[in-house]
């Protein structure tokens, strides 16, 4: 005959076996993933199948691109929500940050496993960088986009969108910064650029991408080295304005004109996208010395797509108190200097910002 104890335990055992048995029959609880909608092509649509290129972009909400891909409940628990409505060559600062702010305060829900931005693909790049440096957490953030509007022949959004709540579903994702998914590949959103304007295979990056979703399945080959989001200094909400830095671009023949016109509105920085190694004409080289005279930071990028800015080779930086971009082209200096210069920062603060981030 059991003692009570033994019968005790044996029953909890028993007890424990039968929860068990429940558990392993039940399905696992899905990730819960929101879509953060902004317009682009992704929401585009056109006349007719025909019409890949020339389309409205902004046209279908976000509600109906998640029910138009019931894939995706296979996948996650997927919301959806409206930020805005527009093609992203007409973002702005304000937008930036409105966004900013909300995929912040989204990240910080318990109830939120990942976070999925559509985006227009003209400043993709731009907005991806900008959470990279701003949103502090390490919960996947993915940006997607589209070449082709959904209404078109072999559109692209559906897949790319899929692949995008994939990503943002899996914890392999996390801690990776914000990530960008177009055309079956995983790039980081510090580093990748769009490189044609009419073609699917759009996005890449010269560092080649993190990875790539295959039917649902993430595929690692390297991760970023730059600081970004959670081990970022930068917290978007702390940053209400972001500081006025514009872009010259550089090329023969350029006057001095755009140089003192641009410096006389109230910028605290300018980059200079310069030829080849981030060259600036020798014409030029006064005006810029002058406007860094005057307080305004002098950055040199290049317009080249591929390669990084040396410093002090073509000009002499440490002499003129200058800052070079690094690897990031002229858009993407633009959005590291107006978030750095929200804080006092001196060109040596600065210069190491972009050797940093």
């Amino acid at each position: 005959m059991l003692s009570p104890l033994k019968l005790k335990r044996l029953l909890a055992g028993a007890a424990f076996a039968a929860w068990a048995v429940v558990a392993a029959a039940q399905p696992a609880a899905k990730p819960n993933v929101v879509v953060l909608a902004t317009g682009g092509t992704i929401a585009g649509a056109g006349a007719s199948a025909t019409n890949s290129a020339s389309y409205a972009a902004a046209k279908v909400p976000v509600d109906k691109l998640i029910a138009g891909l019931p894939e995706l409940a296979n996948v996650a628990n997927v919301k959806g929500e409206q930020v805005f409505q527009i093609a992203s060559e007409s973002f702005t600062n304000e937008q930036l940050l409105k966004l900013g702010k909300r995929v912040s305060a989204l990240a910080k829900q318990a109830d939120v496993d990942g976070i999925v931005i559509t985006h227009g693909t003209d400043t993709l790049e731009e907005t991806a960088y900008f959470l990279n440096l701003v949103v502090r957490t390490d919960k996947p953030i993915v940006v997607v986009g589209s070449m082709r509007p959904g209404t078109s022949l072999s559109a692209d959004g559906a897949l790319n969108l899929l692949s995008a709540v994939s990503v943002a579903a899996s914890k392999d994702s996390s801690g990776k910064g914000v990530l960008v998914t177009m055309s079956d590949e995983i790039q980081s959103g510090r580093d990748v650029v769009k490189g044609v304007n009419i073609k699917t295979q759009a996005f890449r990056s010269q560092w080649g991408p993190l990875g790539m979703v295959v039917e649902g399945n993430n595929y690692w080959f390297r991760a970023p080295v730059k600081r970004h989001t959670a081990q970022s200094e930068f917290n978007i909400d702390e940053i209400e304005t972001l500081a006025p830095v514009e872009i010259v671009y550089g090329y023969g023949n350029v006057p001095r004109a755009t140089v003192d016109a641009v410096g006389r509105s109230g910028i605290k920085a300018l980059i200079h996208a310069g030829t080849g190694n981030g060259s600036v004409a020798d014409r030029i080289v006064p005006a810029l010395q002058e406007l860094r005279g005057q307080g305004v930071q002098i950055i040199r990028s290049s317009r080249i797509a591929d390669g990084f800015v040396l410093r002090n080779a073509e000009q002499p930086d440490d002499k003129y108190d200058w800052v070079v971009a690094h690897d990031l082209n002229p858009q993407k200096a633009r959005i590291l200097a107006a978030v750095a210069l929200t804080k006092p920062q001196t060109s040596k603060d600065l210069q190491r910002i972009f050797w940093q981030y």
